[in-house]
């Protein structure tokens, strides 16, 4: 259900949420009858957003714990109290040789994927569990699980989708669920972008897969919906991977590769 017992829509708030996996989750959850909240850095953004699917618009810094409480009290004032909250707002991070990756860039994405997620957490899941109720979804990847030239990318992928599950374990009895998602390689507009540029290769991102293919972003969001609802609810501290079989098939290079349809 994403209506409270008044009839209400129950709130949702998607950080990350005026572009990729988090704008098409948004989506997918304002279909599904919740009250989406976009938060992003840049409140333009947010609001063109917002617009087509009747979401609200909030701005923050998610590794900014003063500027996230503000801004979570705001939409709990204005909106409505926070039910759900898909913790989703991160740094990509080029695949770069150890020697050449800046510390400061490292130091960056660690602010915003690893601190960030769990400022956001904390500060959203705190109001859920003196209310004794709600739901978090963390944002992971499939580079949690493989080792990847993204040196500090994927070790904050790793420690989120684990965060999750020390949140679920302490927050479990106030009645808040945690799970992770660990989307696989999305078609997002801009990895179709890099691919169009002849950037990255589309066969070297699809081959691995048991499927074949990647992954659209609306079946992230379909996932997250699935793990915000009631039909979930005795699912927690659990990563569910979608990434179309990337990770059962990607290592069966030494067997021929993934087999062809028959």
């Amino acid at each position: 259900m994403s209506t409270r017992d008044d009839g209400r829509a129950r709130v949702v708030v998607v950080t990350g949420g005026a572009s990729g996996i988090g704008l098409a989750s948004a989506g997918v959850l304002a279909e599904r009858g919740w009250k989406v909240v976009i938060a992003d850095l840049d409140l333009d953004r947010c609001h063109v957003a917002a617009k087509p699917i009747g979401a609200e618009a909030v701005a923050f810094d998610v590794s900014d714990e003063t500027a996230t409480e503000s801004a979570l009290a705001e939409v709990e004032s204005r909106v409505g109290p926070i039910e759900a909250l898909l913790a989703n707002a991160g740094l990509i991070q080029p695949p770069k040789t150890p020697e050449d990756f800046a510390f400061s860039h490292f130091d960056e994405i660690v602010s915003v994927n690893l601190r960030g997620v769990y400022v956001s957490c904390v500060l959203a899941g705190k109001r859920m569990a003196k209310r004794g109720h709600g739901g978090i979804v963390i944002t992971g990847s499939i580079v949690a699980s493989r080792a990847m030239p993204l040196h500090s990318y994927a070790p904050t992928k790793a420690a989120v989708v684990h965060m999750a599950k020390c949140l679920a374990a302490d927050w479990g009895r106030s009645g808040v669920r945690v799970n992770s998602v660990s989307p696989g390689f999305t078609a997002t507009p801009p990895l179709l972008a890099a691919i169009e540029r002849g950037q990255r290769d589309e066969k070297a991102l699809t081959e691995g897969s048991a499927m074949g293919r990647m992954v659209k972003p609306e079946e992230i969001g379909k996932a997250v919906a699935f793990l915000l609802s009631d039909d979930s609810s005795a699912i927690t501290g659990v990563d569910l991977p979608v990434d179309a079989g990337w990770l059962v098939g990607s290592h069966l290079g030494p067997y021929g590769g993934v087999r062809e349809a028959r």
